[in-house]
């Protein structure tokens, strides 16, 4: 009984010493990180030979969406976890002329929005940047759908994502109402179905240079985004603001040279357990533990 005992504590104790040290399953039977980012999947989903950015995991993570760029072109693929293992990859956005990418699912998961140049039409030309979006019917997926003109513009709009209640989060470089058309980051209530007018954030986010790539947290509690400002480290740094009890939002701060790097840093996204950001950063996708900015 006393060997008994001193072996539950000695693995009691080595986990709170160590921390989870064991593979997870739904995580591609990775050893999820501390606060020190790695890699992810390397050689499933991060490649020697592609460029690989903006994941987004199902509810229950039993499916994995994220973009690939091949020779300047992106395209979204799919990954399903099935007999406690993940499928091979499927590309379930593709064109030859046009880009899908960025995915994002809707919290009830019925739908999957992405960004495309694709013009309304389907045909011609590539145009600027829209926010798109497939249904779930039957087993597959619909035709890609516009989200309407409240949201897309003549401009880019970027990167996508969805609070609890369906309140969507997105950059784009539209005029504002000064004429200055910089990236900016904007929501979007969702009532009756539709998307209403979007609102640009605050100056505690938005400033005079490049915000783009939003995530926004289910609870609404905080948002983490790609920026390239003055004394930056690189192309593009993640930084991570909280909405403070009467609405407001806390001064973005830069979550540090642990995170960002020389080149660009961007696309994040934090897993449906709240545990782990992941992020894309010299052409791979990378994970670190939500301490990181937590503790901010």
């Amino acid at each position: 009984m006393i060997k008994t005992l001193l072996f539950f504590s000695a693995l009691w104790v080595s986990d709170l010493v160590f921390g989870q040290s064991k593979p997870d399953p739904k995580y591609f039977n990775e050893v999820p990180p501390d606060t020190n980012p790695k890699v992810f999947a390397p050689g499933r989903i991060s490649k020697e030979n592609e460029f690989e950015f903006g994941s987004v995991f199902s509810n229950d993570r039993t499916e994995f969406y994220y973009g690939v760029e091949i020779a300047g072109k992106a395209e979204t693929r799919m990954m399903k976890f099935e007999n406690g293992g993940w499928s091979s990859a499927v590309t379930i956005l593709s064109h030859e002329v046009y880009s899908y990418n960025d995915p994002f699912l809707t919290p009830d998961n019925r739908k999957l929005f992405f960004i495309s140049d694709r013009p309304l039409s389907g045909s011609g030309p590539k145009k600027d940047y829209d926010i798109w979006y497939v249904e779930r019917q039957a087993g597959t997926w619909s035709e890609p759908k516009n989200a309407g003109r409240n949201i897309n513009t003549d401009k880019d709009e970027y990167y996508i994502s969805f609070t609890k209640s369906g309140k969507m989060y997105f950059s784009s470089n539209k005029p504002d109402k000064n004429g200055v058309n910089n990236f900016d980051i904007y929501s979007s209530e969702l009532k009756d179905g539709d998307f209403q007018p979007p609102v640009k954030l605050g100056v505690e986010i938005n400033t005079s240079s490049y915000e783009a790539d939003v995530y926004v947290a289910p609870d609404e509690s905080y948002v983490v985004f790609s920026a390239n400002r003055p004394g930056g480290l690189g192309q593009g740094d993640l930084y991570v603001s909280f909405r403070k009890k009467d609405g407001t939002w806390s001064p973005s701060k830069s979550l540090g040279n642990t995170i960002n790097t020389e080149t660009d840093d961007f696309c994040p996204y934090v897993s449906p357990d709240g545990q782990y950001l992941f992020y894309a950063s010299r052409k791979d996708i990378y994970w670190v533990s939500t301490d990181v900015f937590k503790k901010l």
